[in-house]
């Protein structure tokens, strides 16, 4: 008599003496802390925008009342297409090139979001050299913007002090002046004196060169393990900037005039909401803040084990970053309500965004305070450890996306492909570094993730919900976390925020307005080139089509209908986590019923695999329903 044998159904294909392993693919590397992934979303989502756009964008449209239109874009909006991506990412473990598995037709889509990662990538990492420049500047005695009568100062110089010094009791013009902090960013950072325009950049600032070198070193070696090393440093920079924003909150609360700028950017103008362009600042600042369509949440959320509560990560993520962009207000106001007073202006005439608050009005500040190089310090760290996190996911996205198309040759040199990126984007943002490089950056800020984004983000939550189906989309996510998504979640993929995100896309187009820098209007050509960054990463998607009709058999219209359905692997990444439609169809499975392999590994049924017992009935009775 033979001895019985273990049936090979039985034991699972990633281990050959039945050991079923983890439920991370380790080839591809996981998250390796609880808080790793939760801190790297916070981190990534809380950004630059947060400290020098939201307080900005709150008081030129109705101060408090701005936070009704606020919230109600983040349900609307933020909230349901956060959730859909981290959804997306979890379920299938790709990158966003890769999980378009979910129908092959629509690839272009993570072209596209590759493009868009990309461009941004060069410019958003010249801004942390210039908060580099300004962290190092800030490391003396006393700041160098402080006074006039350095040698890049002009004649129209007005410092502060000499006011003040001066005790004079007659209201001072300075209409026609500039204060030490404009001349210093303007014309000893970026010299822009040395270029006419865009189109004459002129030579290389190598003190920016250098500072751009050292911010994508820092980024290389905090990326270089991947989601290992990356995850361990958000630990710090997701954190620190908070420390520094109370601090900052606490300084500036206690200055004299602070509450002026506080009463500024608070009071609520009720009529102000009537205005649709309040509405569609408000939708606007919910869809860059979160940082929905980059590809970074997708990114993140694949590295999750497959039953990561993302659901929970949702809410703490979209209102944790709401609370700190309300907050970060109250730091940057008060400060302009002391100075302000200290300046006997108005506050709508000190208030600035953008980099002109960062580097120009802030540091101004800075400086009619005691300890201000301290201060500034501390700024310019904050500044610095908010950027540098959402740097990381940019990097993340780019490398993880293409290292998922290519597992075989890349992923064991994921290290190497890395630097090769980085050292890429590095030479192609040189131009940033120029006397003219302002010019350059402003074009891709206007025009990088402007239209292009909002189109990307409005096809992927259409195909989802429509090609690839919101019952299938449902359940797997049922199958994920163990509950469906309730009828907010649905009614808003399905209808409230393609609605909305169209709406976004038509007003952008509508109320197009050329770029401009101060008083400098950008020329014919260069308008056209901006336009052109934003079509060809919408232009992704027909090109992505064509490849993927090409690549199937059949009629025009069989061909389209097989590249718009799944591929055949789509679905978990790991044999245990398949049910249902997804049990053979991972490659090389040798599995029918991957809920053996689980009662093997864990000794028993646990409350996943009843959830996929009730998924299985789900599926096998809509069949019965559809052959009858």
């Amino acid at each position: 008599l033979t001895q019985p044998v273990t049936p090979d159904l039985l034991v699972s294909p990633s281990s050959q003496d039945g050991d079923l392993g983890s439920e991370c693919p380790e080839d591809r590397g996981n998250w390796t802390g609880r808080l790793d992934f939760l801190l790297s979303c916070i981190g990534y989502c809380v950004g630059l925008g947060n400290v020098w756009r939201f307080p900005y964008r709150a008081y030129t449209n109705g101060g408090g009342a701005f936070l009704v239109p606020y919230f109600i874009m983040l349900a609307i909006c933020g909230i349901p297409i956060f959730f859909m991506e981290l959804s997306l990412g979890q379920f299938s473990s790709l990158g966003p090139l890769a999980v378009w598995k979910i129908s092959p037709l629509f690839k272009g889509v993570g072209m596209g979001t590759i493009l868009i990662v990309s461009l941004v990538a060069i410019y958003y990492n010249m801004i942390i050299a210039y908060v580099l420049f300004y962290l190092f500047a800030s490391l003396t005695s006393d700041l160098p913007w402080q006074h006039c009568g350095n040698w890049w100062n002009t004649d129209l110089c007005l410092d502060h002090h000499v006011i003040k010094a001066g005790n004079s009791s007659l209201p001072v013009n300075i209409s026609n002046t500039v204060s030490p902090s404009e001349e210093y960013w303007s014309r000893y950072v970026l010299h822009i004196q040395g270029s006419s325009g865009i189109g004459d950049p002129g030579r290389i600032r190598w003190n920016l060169c250098l500072c751009l070198l050292l911010s994508w070193t820092i980024v290389y070696l905090c990326i270089l393990k991947g989601v290992k090393s990356s995850g361990k440093v958000v630990y710090f920079t997701a954190t620190f900037p908070y420390l520094i924003l109370v601090m900052l909150l606490i300084r500036g609360v206690t200055l004299e005039g602070a509450w002026k700028g506080i009463q500024f950017y608070l009071t609520p103008q009720f009529d102000h909401l009537l205005s649709s362009k309040v509405w569609i600042e408000a939708a606007l600042q919910i869809f860059y803040s979160l940082g929905v369509g980059f590809g970074g949440l997708l990114t993140f959320a694949s590295y999750n084990t497959f039953h990561q509560n993302i659901y929970r990560d949702t809410f703490i993520v979209t209102l944790g970053n709401a609370i700190t962009s309300i907050l970060a207000g109250f730091a940057i106001f008060s400060v302009l309500g002391y100075m302000s007073q200290e300046l006997g202006v108005p506050v709508n005439q000190v208030a600035k965004a953008g980099p002109g608050l960062a580097f120009v009005v802030y540091p101004q500040a800075m400086t009619m305070l005691p300890l201000s190089p301290f201060w500034s310090f501390l700024f310019f760290f904050m500044l610095l450890t908010l950027g540098l996190d959402s740097q990381f996911a940019f990097m993340e996205t780019i490398v993880t996306a293409v290292t998922d198309e290519f597992p075989y040759y890349l992923r064991p040199k994921k290290a190497s492909f890395s630097a090769v990126i980085c050292i890429a984007l590095f030479l192609m943002g040189l131009i940033l570094t120029t006397e003219g490089g302002m010019y350059w950056l402003v074009l891709l800020d206007d025009y990088s993730a402007g239209f292009g984004l909002m189109v990307v983000v409005i096809t992927t939550c259409l195909v989802v919900t429509r090609v690839y189906g919101m019952k299938r989309f449902c359940r797997d996510i049922h199958m994920m976390l163990g509950f469906k998504p309730g009828p907010y979640f649905r009614t808003c993929w399905m209808v409230l925020s393609p609605a909305t995100m169209m709406a976004l896309l038509v007003y952008n187009i509508v109320k197009y307005q050329p770029s401009e820098y101060g008083n400098y209007h950008f020329p014919t050509w260069a308008e056209a080139l901006g336009i052109l960054m934003g079509v060809l990463s919408c232009l992704m998607i027909p090109m992505g089509m064509v490849v993927a009709v090409l690549q199937e058999e059949g009629t025009l219209w069989e061909r389209v209908q097989q590249a718009s359905r799944p591929a055949m692997d789509w679905g978990p990444s790991l044999e245990e986590n398949r049910t249902g439609t997804y049990v053979t169809s991972l490659s090389g499975s040798q599995s029918p019923k991957p809920l053996m392999v689980h009662m093997r590994k864990y000794g028993g049924i646990t409350s996943y695999e009843n959830t996929a017992i009730e998924v299985d009935r789900e599926m096998e009775e809509e069949d019965e329903e559809e052959s009858m």
